[in-house]
């Protein structure tokens, strides 16, 4: 068997057969198949697609490219959540720590920014000392100590998905809908989650622009769940504007903080609240979602969620007084509130186009390797159907460089677009 026939058999639509998937997967983790098949291998299935069966074999045979994670001796069930990506999605970094703090274990392994899309590891990192590389025995000795975990994902989990999650982003085959399918289950059911919400974006800030595809990608990662024996709940979320006001590492995470303490966009803290219901109904805290949700409420109320996230922290070696004092985050050199050139209401806010203003800022990686700049990013200061009067404050940029604050200032500009008729705002769920 031979790497390029398995590229040509997917590049001419045929279908691979379990034997082949594992052939190409094994040796693309020992490094007898190069970076450059498996890119081409990426593209080929970017373009032509998988069949479900092809999509399960190719998830399984990235899980059990390393260690299968079994939490039974820990916890007495263990539950997962994952953003399919988006624009301002810091979710994970609120919903994890009410969740813990409700009495329901969570263990998540994390990936960095994806094209647009930044990623988790990126924003803990911007906390000084945040250790997002744990070994398995650090991360069952954490869950079982604290009932809270956020790493990175481990080189003995997966392996074949971090070497292929890393060449994705710089090939041009993250929208995939078969890769990000199996990218995620092989984690969650190699992390050793027993039951995992899936919160699927749609919109111009996703990799799912449409409902259609959104509901594919979720049939597909509930099928592989169900066929590796895990509860999977699937949210269908908007994802045409940013959630939340904040984008860029630093602003997410004090904005994250912000909704810990009960504050925070409105938007992002229902979001938060609303995906913690359904993981505390998945792991058997509570039995419908209303009773679930004044759990999560008041676990934020009394304060217990912000302490489990200051415990998650010091955990993994971060400075907790840059959590109990967010204004001592690292702030960027130039910082300018920009206003609206006209009046009108808001027809749409461009999550894609804000998106890739952050990543040129320096927010997210324009190539593998790139060094994350955690201070810059935006502040998007209103929603969809606001009424914005001329002059008014529209979103404030943070950049470290000049040239960058001008191209900045002017794409995210050109992402509001007005509108003199009333526009009615969007939904935060669409299923």
């Amino acid at each position: 068997m031979r790497a390029v026939d398995l590229i040509i058999k997917k590049r001419e639509k045929d279908v691979l057969t379990g034997e082949e998937i594992r052939f190409f997967i094994e040796g693309f983790t020992s490094g007898a198949i190069p970076d450059y098949q498996a890119a081409a291998f990426a593209m080929a299935v970017l373009l032509n697609g998988m069949t479900a069966r092809e999509t399960t074999d190719l998830t399984l045979a990235m899980a059990h490219s390393g260690e299968v994670l079994d939490l039974s001796d820990v916890v007495d069930i263990a539950v997962d959540k994952h953003s399919s990506g988006g624009v301002g999605d810091k979710t994970t970094l609120a919903v994890l720590p009410i969740v813990a703090a409700c009495g329901l274990p969570c263990g998540k392994m994390s990936g960095r920014g994806l094209g647009f899309s930044g990623g988790t590891l990126d924003k803990l990192e911007s906390i000084p000392g945040y250790n997002v590389n744990l070994s398995t025995a650090q991360f069952k000795q954490q869950l079982k100590k604290i009932g809270i975990v956020l790493t990175g994902q481990s080189a003995d989990l997966a392996p074949a998905d971090g070497k292929l999650y890393a060449l994705r982003d710089v090939t041009g085959t993250v929208p995939s809908i078969p890769l990000i399918a199996s990218s995620i289950m092989s984690k969650k059911i190699a992390a050793g989650a027993n039951a995992i919400l899936l919160d699927v974006k749609v919109g111009l800030g996703a990799f799912m622009e449409t409902l259609d595809d959104a509901r594919q990608l979720a049939g597909l990662m509930t099928a592989i769940g169900e066929l590796a024996g895990r509860k999977v709940k699937t949210l269908l979320s908007d994802m045409n504007q940013p959630l939340g006001f904040a984008v860029g590492n630093v602003l997410e995470v004090k904005e994250a903080i912000a909704v810990l303490h009960g504050g925070g966009p409105a938007d992002f803290r229902e979001h938060c609240l609303e995906a913690c219901a359904h993981m505390l109904v998945l792991g058997g805290r509570a039995a419908e979602i209303e009773s679930a949700r004044k759990l999560a409420e008041a676990a934020v109320e009394n304060g217990s969620a912000f302490e489990k996230f200051r415990q998650l922290v010091a955990a993994q070696g971060g400075d907790v007084s840059f959590v109990e004092q967010p204004r001592k985050m690292e702030q960027a050199r130039y910082i300018e509130t920009v206003p609206a050139p006209q009046s009108g209401y808001l027809a749409q806010i461009n999550a894609r186009t804000i998106g890739e203003a952050a990543v040129e800022l320096g927010a997210g990686r324009a190539k593998k390797g790139d060094q994350i700049d955690h201070a810059v990013g935006f502040e998007i200061l209103h929603k969809v159907g606001k009424h914005v009067a001329a002059g008014e404050p529209l979103f404030v940029v943070h950049a470290n460089e000049a040239g960058r604050m001008e191209m900045a200032k002017l794409a995210v500009l050109s992402a509001h677009v007005f509108s003199q008729a009333p526009v009615p705002p969007l939904p935060l769920f669409y299923e």
